[in-house]
């Protein structure tokens, strides 16, 4: 089993792991920027940039979610029409979604930066990254469509190039357009649009190249199915409420950070980006989990499941602790490559121990996710994180009058902890029972 899970794992690291260091990387082009705007206002254009499109695709998200673990589950029953029929489904989706978003792109834009303040033209930035990169929507919703599918179908391969393709072009013309070309933050988006349209038709090349024969199977009428449909959006309406909480966190964990005085904006941004370094990481794992998970509930072989399932928890214990370590002795280096502006820098370690407490409180809800992403139990995942999210605001805005900052992050790391802990719990029975499948 663990070889198994390493083999689906390790590429699914490679492919996650890119994407924070992606981020990190926007974040030092722009926090080294020279060109008459503070480069502390750029990294707060990036944030709040960021933000948008989180909030836009991460609604999204079941597109790679949802998609892999329906098609572990074919895969695992040996159904070639439906795994063909499931990535039909989840492109149809995709490309439907992306063309309403770039018919409304500017009431998007406008109303997602009316809840920032525009402080030295952080919110102008901001909108400035948005208007190019949403041209990229069509390719990115594509590309979690085809990547759930590639996973689900014991595939973490072909992902991880596809993710390797799309980050080296990524920062490539992003390095060049901001910095040699003097395009600034627009020079971040448009390599941004670059890549993932170069990323989406490798992918699409890569799937006929590997998997072209399925097309043989294709029947629009069976894709298109009632009964197929209403279990598709049900699972999916089940991980798209829950991606709404995840938004909202996240989301007002920006917003709020932007009304604090300086240069708490910018700390906050640089510190998740070592939550968001951790996640992708443990993603990796919950991947291997929806790819296996799924398939051992396709073959209705309840014991592999469990076996699955403590095995994967027992590596998130280990990685949860390596993290630890690594952040408490190298975490100012990592910040310090981030930006060379010494006062943010110097916030920043005020803040460190809560950024030492993430793998800790976060280990299992990463991975549960994809447990129950792949078994398709995803009204036990949505349940967890509404309870979770509850805690959050609560108990931010009840202690923020007294602990200030202090008070987001332990709002934060209560909504992970609460969330491990309620989904280890609701799922024990459809896990664990030799009856469950």
């Amino acid at each position: 089993m663990n070889r198994q899970i390493i083999k689906l794992a390790i590429p699914n690291i490679i492919t996650n792991i890119t994407v924070p260091l992606l981020g990190m990387i926007d974040t030092a082009i722009v926090g080294h920027l020279d060109s008459g705007v503070s480069n502390v206002d750029y990294i707060g254009g990036i944030a709040i940039g960021s933000m948008i499109f989180n909030i836009i695709y991460w609604n999204f998200g079941f597109l790679r979610m949802g998609t892999s673990g329906f098609t572990a589950q074919a895969y695992g029953a040996n159904d070639k029409k439906e795994q063909l029929n499931i990535l039909l489904r989840a492109c149809a989706i995709a490309f439907s979604a992306a063309i309403l978003l770039i018919l409304f792109q500017k009431p998007i834009g406008k109303l997602a930066v009316s809840f920032v303040e525009n402080k030295n033209s952080v919110a102008d930035l901001a909108l400035e990254y948005f208007s190019i990169r949403i041209w990229a929507a069509p390719a990115t919703l594509g590309i979690y469509a085809f990547k759930g599918w590639f996973i689900g179908m014991q595939d973490s391969k072909s992902p991880m190039w596809i993710s390797i393709l799309i980050n080296v072009l990524n920062i490539i013309f992003s390095y060049l357009l901001a910095i040699v070309f003097r395009m600034n933050i627009a020079g971040v988006a448009y390599g941004t649009l670059i890549a993932q349209w170069g990323g989406f038709l490798v992918i699409v090349l890569l799937w006929f190249l590997r998997h072209g024969g399925l097309t043989k199977f294709a029947d629009l009428r069976e894709v298109f199915a009632r009964t197929k449909l209403v279990l598709f959006f049900k699972v999916n309406a089940d991980i798209f409420l829950r991606t709404l909480c995840l938004i909202a966190v996240t989301t007002y964990f920006t917003v709020a950070s932007s009304s604090m005085p300086y240069p708490l904006l910018a700390v906050n941004t640089l510190l998740m980006q070592l939550f968001t370094l951790f996640s992708y990481f443990m993603d990796g794992f919950a991947y291997a989990s929806e790819s296996l998970c799924g398939r051992f509930k396709g073959a209705a072989d309840q014991r592999n499941l469990a076996k699955c399932v403590k095995y994967i928890l027992l590596w998130g214990a280990v990685l949860s602790i390596l993290f630890t370590v690594i952040y408490f002795l190298f975490g100012d280096n990592i910040l310090a490559l981030l930006t060379n502006k010494q006062d943010v820098l110097a916030v920043c370690k005020d803040y460190k121990i809560w950024t030492l407490l993430i793998p800790l409180c976060g280990c299992v809800a990463f991975l549960y996710d994809g447990i129950l992403i792949g078994m398709t139990e995803t009204k036990l995942m949505r349940n967890a994180i509404f309870v979770a999210t509850a805690l959050f605001f609560a108990s931010y805005f009840g202690l923020r009058e007294l602990f200030a900052n202090n008070a987001l992050w332990i709002g934060f790391l209560l909504y992970l902890a609460a969330r491990s802990v309620l989904m280890m719990l609701l799922s024990r029975r459809k896990i664990f029972s030799k009856k469950a499948v």
